[in-house]
């Protein structure tokens, strides 16, 4: 009798176009699914075939609406309630992260709560990239495995062959990630030093390291607004620097985010595909580069069923 638990790979509606080339690259048909949408607005997910005894991903961003995040975790109870052997979150952006401590009085630890609904949901695992804080991976009593962008941008910046090259920092909180790509590509590290007005809102910025004649690629996590970014290219660009690219795995381009990089003196903005790319005629982004994570998250998921070692995978 075969024992070895069949694997399934399924799909939340966001993240759909992610999970397919997921599943191609695994050599896998994505599992049959629906959603049932009722005229509140309220849904109920579906497996339209049996998960008994499978080993079940599946796969959605976080990112708001706040429906993303349910339709994961109704996805997870019904898989529960439906007998699979083990079900998987495959969670490429974890939305909420943001939130990892309370950094003023009165305000929630949201990215906790979140693994806690993951848990309470009956999730076994989880799988995401570029976490906001690393920390947050304590925040879950199951295993979290954190994949890491670099794999895939690496090859990129060393392609790009850029002479004079420096990595920078935009504020100090991305100090730690910056460095590690300067140290993997050899070479300087600058920082950009910043200090918020709100959230959201960014009032002065100065540079810490030598920019002049240097092609200065920024590192981040993410890019919401894209006010950091953007600002800490033109700051750079005035300082001497020859060309400034950002290189960030999570593109949430909200508000004017686009209009900003469009009208910014950065030459690229290197991204994954992470969140959905808005589909917008009116918006340019003739200065994005998407790079995909699905052949990351297939590695790592064929790894993971197959309890072999993933630390091979990561690069920092």
């Amino acid at each position: 009798m075969d024992h070895q638990h069949k694997i399934k790979i399924f799909s939340c509606r966001s993240s759909r176009y992610l999970a397919e080339k997921i599943a191609a690259a695994l050599k896998l048909d994505i599992g049959k699914s629906s959603v049932t949408v009722f005229s509140d607005g309220e849904f109920q997910p579906a497996f339209e075939e049996s998960v008994r005894g499978a080993t079940v991903f599946v796969v959605q961003s976080t990112f708001p609406p706040v429906d993303n995040i349910f339709e994961l975790l109704l996805m997870i109870d019904a898989a529960r309630r439906a007998s699979a052997y083990k079900v998987i979150a495959v969670i490429p952006y974890f939305g909420w992260a943001r939130q990892d401590r309370k950094d003023r009085p009165r305000v929630p630890i949201g990215a906790k709560m979140v693994a806690n609904l993951l848990q309470a949901a009956g999730c076994d695992r989880v799988m995401t990239a570029d976490l906001h804080a690393d920390q947050i991976q304590g925040f879950f009593d199951f295993p979290v495995d954190h994949i890491y962008a670099s794999s895939i941008f690496l090859p990129y910046l060393r392609d790009l062959k850029l002479d004079n090259l420096s990595i920078a920092a935009p504020d100090m909180g991305g100090a730690k990630r910056a460095n590690a790509y300067s140290r993997i590509l050899g070479c300087p590290l600058i920082i950009c030093h910043k200090s918020r007005e709100k959230a959201n809102v960014v009032g002065s910025m100065t540079a810490i390291g030598d920019v002049e004649g240097r092609n200065i690629v920024i590192i981040d996590d993410m890019i919401d607004t894209a006010g950091t970014i953007s600002k800490a290219a033109d700051m750079l660009m005035e300082k001497g620097a020859v060309s400034v690219r950002a290189l960030a795995t999570h593109a949430v381009l909200s508000g004017p985010a686009y209009e900003r990089i469009a009208s910014s003196q950065l030459l690229e903005v290197i991204i994954s595909d992470t969140i959905p790319m808005v589909v917008n005629p009116d918006v340019d982004r003739s200065k994005i580069k998407i790079l995909s994570v699905a052949e990351i998250f297939a590695d790592v998921i064929d790894k993971v069923y197959n309890y072999q070692s993933i630390s091979t995978s990561f690069i920092f």
